[in-house]
């Protein structure tokens, strides 16, 4: 028993000296080497530094983009993870408020950063939110006119400075990363998407992709080749969406399988978004090596990162989610980068290491991953100014912003009948006259105006989504004031009968939608829009305003119309409307695709061997300014 307590005594001191020994060694263990932080070092060294430090599971959870309610669930998942990326979705705005202030989404997106920060490498995160038509989720933003109407324009200068103004927009909320343009080459107005893309005509697509030089910066001469460029804190890493194929969509259903190749010369630097969780010939695109990897990043050297779409991964495996483990091995395999909104991400990390470890996904793939992002990130400057402040608020919807979304709407709108005699133009109108009457279910309605991913996913009826001139407003301000106004959205055909209209305006369009919830196989104008169309129409001499995201059956009525104006979706600047239906400016626009006669025409596009359109591509009226009114410049 002695011998036992002696031994023992003579054993405190070495456990004791062994315990030193390894909280020492713990401690060196966790000494970081922060130079990854330092701007003045070469980019892949920087990123080297950091890779060397971070552990398989820290690598996985930068390439996963998780949703913002996710975040404001469990927060400390951005500290206990380094999760690479947070969305804000459409519908996501600070505490669910639709009308936070730029200076809430700051403190959101700051907060969410501070604990990113937190965390024993203190990576930023990457925040990300849809900026579309302009900062389209926030309250009081400047909405510009959907893509199809800046199609009609065919002017990439213009969508270059639309690019920068969204760019300041979205920064001043603290969000350096958004996800547009979008590059859809729409080949079948069925498709509920069809106004996302600028024309059907791929060369109109890649002349609009300009856009990118809007929200990234213009690329210096001297810039390294083959390294992201973004030119500074009022700009943002851009996308181009989706990847590949994208509006060539069979049948104008969405998702479905794609049946020709889009080809777009122009990509973003911060994301190509893999085709939305649709197949090409067969084979879903979230899971296509071949033209993720061999073409997109190996031929065409694409450097920056790849994410999938919302439940992309999901809907490799059907049902969608019902083999997870199968749809990240073949996603991560195939050359995707980033995942978007995993629906677990502790299971979604725990599934990625057994890949890795079970060498079923190699380990370089995951560094290239990582790699990728890193390098969107430090091309941001996220690293040294991590969290945002409210400098820029200043600079959202200024006078200068609407005066560029109110020329882009003029310059979108397309005039495709203009009297009924062409030697008798109806427009310009005449702004000193008796009594007009304005009618329409689109006159004065500023959500149909604007359309969907304004505020809300799918958009909104009404006037209290944003702030905005509707279009009744605007010629309201436009006429002269003796003109007397009479405004009913759907008048009733005695009133119209004993009435004495010098002219009607009669506005009237598709309701809000997005993706799925927009396919469409008849097209038709809808109700009541159409009976107050009709009922006008035959009444008073007349011009609609047709507001809509597509081409919509019109030729039965085409002979009642005196006018008839493609107005696509014009955003908040109901002004930019008034301005050529009353000559201060003259009509520019032409038709970024086909108008069709009839849906059974469908698909129709320029070039078919059976072409036989009711308004043929490129097809547009002009008219002259009658004031001899300038451009506003911004």
């Amino acid at each position: 028993m002695s011998t036992f307590k002696s031994r023992f005594r003579m054993s405190v001191p070495v456990l004791g000296l062994a315990l030193l020994l390894l909280l020492v060694a713990s401690a060196v263990a966790e000494v970081i080497d922060t130079r990854y932080k330092d701007p003045k070092l070469p980019m892949n060294l920087r990123i080297n530094i950091l890779m060397k430090q971070m552990t398989l599971e820290e690598k996985i959870a930068q390439m996963a983009q998780i949703n913002r309610l996710q975040a404001e669930a469990d927060p400390k998942i951005l500290r206990e993870y380094s999760i690479g990326s947070v969305i804000s979705a459409p519908d996501s705005p600070p505490g669910g408020d639709h009308r936070a202030t730029a200076e809430q989404w700051v403190d959101m997106v700051n907060g969410y950063q501070r604990w990113s920060l937190s965390h024993r490498l203190g990576i930023p995160m990457l925040y990300a939110t849809d900026s579309v038509h302009g900062h389209n989720n926030l309250y009081r933003a400047t909405i510009f006119p959907h893509n199809v109407g800046l199609g009609a324009t065919r002017d990439p200068e213009l969508v270059k400075r639309i690019g920068a103004v969204t760019a300041i927009e979205t920064r001043a909320t603290g969000i350096p990363y958004v996800f547009a343009p979008c590059i859809a080459v729409c080949r079948d107005p069925r498709w509920g998407r069809c106004y996302e893309s600028y024309s059907e005509d791929h060369k109109i697509v890649e002349q609009m992709t300009d856009i990118i030089y809007g929200l990234q910066g213009e690329i210096p001469p001297n810039s390294p080749k083959g390294v992201p460029y973004i030119a500074g804190k009022k700009k943002v890493a851009a996308c181009a969406k989706h990847f590949v194929g994208d509006g060539g969509t069979a049948k104008g259903i969405n998702e479905n399988i794609s049946n020709r190749l889009a080809w777009i010369a122009e990509y973003s630097y911060a994301r190509i978004l893999p085709f939305h969780h649709q197949s090409w010939n067969g084979q879903k695109m979230h899971a296509n090596k071949t033209l993720v990897t061999h073409f997109l990043k190996s031929t065409l050297k694409f450097k920056g990162f790849v994410i999938s779409d919302w439940q992309g991964v999901d809907r490799i495996t059907y049902p969608s989610g019902s083999n997870y483990s199968t749809s990240l091995l073949r996603a991560i395999n195939a050359g995707i980068d980033m995942v978007m909104v995993p629906p677990n991400i502790t299971e979604y990390v725990r599934i990625m290491t057994s890949h890795v470890k079970n060498k079923l996904i190699p380990i370089n793939r995951i560094d290239d991953a990582v790699r990728r992002i890193l390098r969107v990130k430090i091309t941001l400057g996220l690293f040294e100014n991590p969290l945002s402040d409210y400098s820029l608020v200043g600079e959202i919807r200024t006078q200068a912003h609407r005066h560029l979304a109110r020329e882009a709407v003029r310059k979108s709108l397309v005039l495709l009948k203009n009297g009924k005699d062409a030697k008798k133009p109806l427009i310009p109108l005449p702004k000193k006259t008796s009594k007009i009457l304005v009618a329409g279910t689109h006159a004065n309605n500023l959500g149909l105006q604007c359309g969907a991913w304004t505020i809300t996913w799918q958009g909104q009826n009404g006037h209290n989504l944003t702030t905005g001139t509707t279009i009744l407003n605007a010629i309201s301000a436009t006429v002269d004031p003796s003109t007397e106004i009479v405004y009913s959205e759907n008048p009733d055909v005695k009133s119209l009968k004993s009435s004495k209209y010098s002219y009607a305006v009669v506005v009237v369009g598709e309701p809000t939608y997005a993706e799925s919830a927009g396919d469409n196989l008849n097209l038709t104008i809808p109700e009541p829009g159409l009976s107050t169309m009709i009922n006008v129409c035959s009444k008073v001499k007349c011009v609609v305003v047709l507001i809509s995201g597509r081409p919509l059956v019109v030729e039965p009525y085409l002979p009642m119309m005196d006018a008839l104006v493609a107005a696509w979706l014009p955003g908040s600047e109901g002004e930019g409307v008034a301005d050529v239906l009353f000559g201060d400016y003259g009509f520019t626009g032409k038709l970024p695709r086909t108008w069709f006669r009839t849906v059974d025409q469908l698909p129709m596009n320029v070039g078919d061997k059976h072409y036989d359109p009711l308004f043929p591509f490129g097809f547009g009226l002009t008219t002259k300014p009658i004031n001899g009114s300038m451009e506003i410049e911004t």
